[in-house]
């Protein structure tokens, strides 16, 4: 008898995935690209290959953990033996957004454009994000008194632990070596003033004094896509939490962030999330701010 390799969880009122956990053991689940209204996470075990995450790509080899944000389109080709585990969790389920001041995943794990999706993860690191693995699916078995709570905990326990891990990675590069010269941090900088204003890479570009084709070519080098695709995601990614948060209009939203034409605008998100805002707004959650 085979153990079950794949825990569930459906949104009784919508009737769609609200969280998932799934053991894996080759890259068929994702070998061509995928787009889901839900968060991904996986947890390599064992294998090595390329990841494709919008216009970039990336290596990974051995343990490592990589993070993907509702409609951030992926596709993962591994080399060899390829084994694992996934957990899927929709807005509905947990909100990284409303939960940032405790969990703090947001802009570490998921919707950060300045780093890699993937975080290297020792023996030790990854055998303690298992063991809270195999909590959630023994709960996902028990369908008892507050079972939704104590999966919310243990996912929450997971993220911060797993924030933990690549943070402290980061903090660790940083007092190593310089890998941020000023031009590269004020760029970052100029972006979150300036993204919803200054759509072109030439506006960066002249604020810091530099041509756009050199400008382009560190973006490129250093955070593996070109300055316009880096304008775009700062750009989808906000207009990503104002379209789940708020009830506001497409067209008061296209406005706050620069766009005079609300159609623009929406071919626009298309082109980068690969659906439509209001698509977004259906599947994924409307105003949920506000409820």
């Amino acid at each position: 008898m085979t153990a079950q390799t794949a825990f569930t969880l459906v949104n009784p009122q919508t009737k769609a995935l609200a969280f998932k956990i799934y053991a894996f053991e080759d890259d068929s689940y994702f070998d061509k690209l995928n787009n889901f209204n839900y968060y991904s996470i996986l947890l390599i075990t064992k294998g090595s290959g390329d990841i494709r995450v919008e216009s970039s790509a990336y290596n990974f080899d051995g343990n490592c953990l990589i993070s993907f944000s509702v409609y951030q389109p992926f596709m993962l080709k591994a080399t060899g033996e390829f084994k694992g585990v996934l957990i899927n969790f929709h807005p509905d389920f947990f909100c990284i957004h409303k939960h940032q001041p405790e969990i703090a995943c947001n802009g570490v794990l998921f919707n950060n454009i300045y780093e890699s999706p993937v975080t290297e993860l020792q023996e030790q690191e990854m055998q303690a994000l298992l063991t809270i693995v195999d909590g959630l699916k023994l709960e996902m078995q028990n369908a008892a008194l507050a079972q939704y709570e104590l999966l919310v905990s243990y996912l929450k326990i997971f993220l911060i632990n797993a924030s933990r891990i690549k943070l402290n990675q980061a903090d660790a590069i940083e007092f190593k070596v310089d890998t941020e010269p000023f031009i590269i941090k004020t760029l970052k900088d100029n972006i979150e003033e300036h993204y919803k204003t200054k759509h072109s890479p030439g506006h960066y570009a002249d604020m810091l004094n530099i041509s756009t084709r050199a400008l382009n070519r560190i973006s490129k080098s250093h955070f593996n896509k070109t300055l316009t695709n880096l304008i775009a995601e700062r750009i989808v990614i906000e207009a990503k939490r104002e379209l789940y948060l708020t009830s506001k209009s497409i067209k008061a939203i296209a406005y706050e962030l620069g766009f005079n034409d609300e159609f623009y605008f929406s071919r626009f998100f298309k082109s980068n999330a690969a659906v439509s805002p209001q698509l977004y707004r259906e599947t994924v959650g409307f105003a949920k701010a506000e409820i």
